[in-house]
């Protein structure tokens, strides 16, 4: 690369260029080998989060390759997340800082392209919740405890009013906050993807009868508050389960009615 250093946007930290070593590609699918020497310099630690690639003809010409060769395989890793093209006089070839988007837009086009269904997400989030609520439960704070309540008491307001789609938010949030307490980012991102996937089932089939979840929620926040891990999974288990006979028999009929 070019001498100098290369800067990251988020934490100004700075990058000897020397560290970060590509080489010429050698096999025929060249866009390819450029997309992993990127990856492997991720995976290395030499090209960090925020970091700045040379401009596309320095980075072009110590890869050994066209221009258009190059964007081929830029084009491949902003589709993966890997990296993000920034216009103006400070824009470039940026190694994302947050992929999250990338793993929630995999799993929506999986659920569009059918290969995943409503039951299989319900089921994720039947076997995932109960994991982030134990982990919850063992490291929330009395704001996070709060926060919490604050919540349930922000969605009974927009049921009072019939603003539906406040409500639906917050119940959402309800879980990607218990996600956030877990501490786990990998749980949060998960979780995030799996709340779009059920933001569009949820929008496709029309609205449920979910006023169960109030009921719900104020025994989960006894049982939670009382740092009794067992019996808040349970009680989350069971308005999941709820959830998914509602919505998945309002599906079935809706199906059924489509082929009449």
């Amino acid at each position: 690369m070019n001498n100098g250093e290369q800067t990251t946007r988020a934490h100004d930290v700075k990058i000897p260029e020397s560290a970060v070593q590509f080489q010429h590609v050698r096999v025929v699918r060249a866009a390819d080998d450029i997309a992993r020497q990127v990856r492997q310099e991720i995976t290395e630690g030499r090209l960090k989060p925020g970091a700045k690639l040379p401009s596309e003809r320095a980075l072009a010409e110590e890869l050994g390759v066209s221009r258009n060769t190059l964007r081929e395989a830029v084009r491949s890793l902003e589709q993966a997340g890997l990296v993000e093209l920034k216009k103006g006089a400070h824009g470039g070839i940026f190694i994302t800082e947050d992929n999250s988007a990338s793993i929630t837009g995999g799993m929506l086009d999986l659920y569009r392209l059918g290969t995943i269904t409503p039951r299989q997400l319900t089921e994720a989030r039947l076997w995932i919740e109960p994991i982030i609520v134990r982990e919850a439960c063992r490291r929330a704070t009395k704001q996070d405890i709060a926060l919490l309540n604050a919540n349930i008491d922000q969605a009974q307001a927009a049921a009072d009013t019939n603003d539906f789609k406040r409500k639906i938010t917050l119940h959402h949030d309800f879980h990607r906050i218990l996600a956030r307490i877990a501490g786990n980012p990998f749980m949060l991102v998960f979780v995030n993807g799996l709340i779009d996937v059920l933001v569009e089932f949820i929008e496709r089939i029309g609205p449920g009868d979910n006023s169960y979840v109030f009921a719900s929620r104020r025994r989960f926040m006894s049982y939670f508050e009382n740092a009794n891990a067992d019996a808040a999974a349970d009680e989350m288990n069971r308005v999941l389960l709820q959830f998914q006979e509602t919505y998945l028999a309002v599906e079935d009929l809706q199906q059924a009615s489509g082929k009449e």
